[in-house]
């Protein structure tokens, strides 16, 4: 399930508020974020900052507490979301965050306040519409998105719908 929207809209802060809505639910629950600017996740000086640096096509730091994979891109064309997935490992619901223009369910997540278009009269990906404001006369549901748990009921009905569709970006 995305969750997608204009730079601004808020798509960050509902994830974070959906990941223990959800979780609380019994689900495991992932996610891939996408974002126009480089992702650097290890700080000058340190090693993997050093391998990467050196040429290494994918760094992999691990810990007691966690691990972490790096891919370098290297001139090559971003991946798609199938293939980010592709690499996680498996769960109940990955939320994908960005992506706005792949073709995977999505939310919408609108504040008529950052000026720009609703995205859903354009995508037929967009399965509802989150807005702190009402919004008469959109082709799908409304969501209230300051009501974090009637979202995460929105995506549990959604998922568990036999007949929902599944494409893959």
């Amino acid at each position: 399930m995305g969750i997608a929207g204009f730079s601004g809209s808020g798509k960050t802060t509902l994830v974070t508020q959906l990941i223990p809505a959800l979780t609380a639910r019994g689900w495991s629950v992932s996610t891939v974020k996408h974002t126009h600017h480089s992702v650097l996740l290890d700080r000058p000086g340190d090693l993997s900052r050093a391998l990467r640096a050196a040429g290494a096509a994918e760094v992999m730091c691990a810990s007691p507490q966690r691990w972490a994979l790096l891919h370098e891109n290297r001139g090559a064309p971003e991946p798609r979301v199938s293939e980010l997935a592709a690499r996680m490992t498996p769960v109940d619901l990955l939320l994908v965050e960005g992506f706005k223009r792949y073709g995977h369910p999505k939310i919408e997540v609108y504040r008529p306040a950052v000026g720009k278009p609703l995205l859903c009269h354009e995508d037929p990906h967009i399965m509802a519409v989150a807005s702190d404001v009402p919004l008469p006369g959109l082709p799908v549901p409304r969501l209230n998105l300051n009501d974090v748990p009637a979202i995460a009921d929105y995506v549990a009905g959604f998922l568990s719908t036999p007949q929902r569709h599944e494409s893959q970006p």
